[in-house]
């Protein structure tokens, strides 16, 4: 069997337990997230990378981003673009990508993971996003990022 070498400048993996994190405030009407891995000053192209919990009624617009990004269902049932999804879902969008209107009368749970675009570079944003004192009325968010 071959032998690989750890070369100067690779990475070892990271691993957080989601216990290590605490739900936060996302920007639309019922979400919470808990972003184990986000982008931050001095790690820019980091992921956002953890789970968004949903309650009964939660929805957001259709809206759109330049980032590329994976979700993967795994409580719930919710509707997407007036079709349903189920857990063992896993949804891929490209970059540059809109999202189809959502809505969950169950609540639910999924793994987010929102990465940097390959086409467009764009970046995924955590800050005013994710972790969101609070929520503006949905008119008011900007649905073109």
């Amino acid at each position: 069997m071959a032998t690989i070498q750890r070369k100067n400048g690779d990475h070892a993996m990271e691993a957080l337990h989601e216990s290590e994190r605490e739900w936060e405030t996302l920007r639309f009407p019922g979400q919470w997230s808990k972003m184990l891995f986000h982008p931050r000053p001095e790690r820019p192209t980091e992921p956002n990378a953890g789970f968004v919990r949903y309650e009964p009624g939660a929805h957001h617009p259709m809206h759109r981003h330049d980032f590329a990004q994976v979700w993967y269902i795994l409580e719930g049932t919710f509707t997407i673009g007036g079709k349903i999804y189920e857990p063992g879902t896993m949804i891929y969008h490209a970059d540059p990508h809109y999202e189809e209107d959502l809505s969950t009368e169950t609540g639910g749970v999924m793994l987010f993971v929102q990465y940097q675009g390959p086409t467009t570079s764009g970046r995924p944003i955590y800050d005013g996003r994710f972790n969101v004192v609070a929520r503006k009325p949905v008119w008011q968010e900007q649905l073109d990022v």
